[in-house]
């Protein structure tokens, strides 16, 4: 189960708007490599959609069925807001509807709270 936390106003490649909602995850605890101790996280992605802002703001909190996974891609590199290390990643999220093999909605990490 996912859920619709917030929405972004976006500009694709040719110039036209539209409203792409972030879909989350559930809690996940996860053991730090560095440190050993385990920390709170959710994955995330970004869906494109047809809603104006208006409808995009009736959605928030909506839960859809479905997961985000993680997928394996071209490595990119990001830059750590707290320390401003580069780093090489190789892996995004995408949506996954249940019973499905499908992928959607694809999304490269864009930001690390704790890196």
């Amino acid at each position: 189960m996912v859920t619709v936390t917030k929405f972004a106003k976006r500009v694709s490649k040719d110039g036209t708007s539209f409203i792409a909602l972030e879909l989350t995850g559930k809690l996940e605890l996860i053991k730090s490599q560095t440190t050993g101790r385990f920390y709170a996280t959710v994955r995330r992605c970004s869906l494109p959609s047809t809603f104006d802002e208006e409808v995009a703001a009736l959605m928030v909190g909506t839960k859809v069925e479905g997961d985000i996974v993680r997928v394996e891609v071209e490595p990119y590199e990001l830059i750590s807001k707290r320390t401003g290390e580069v780093l090489l990643l190789t892996h995004s999220w995408a949506y996954q509807p249940p019973n499905s093999t499908e992928l959607v909605a694809e999304t490269p990490v864009m930001e690390l709270e704790n890196a």
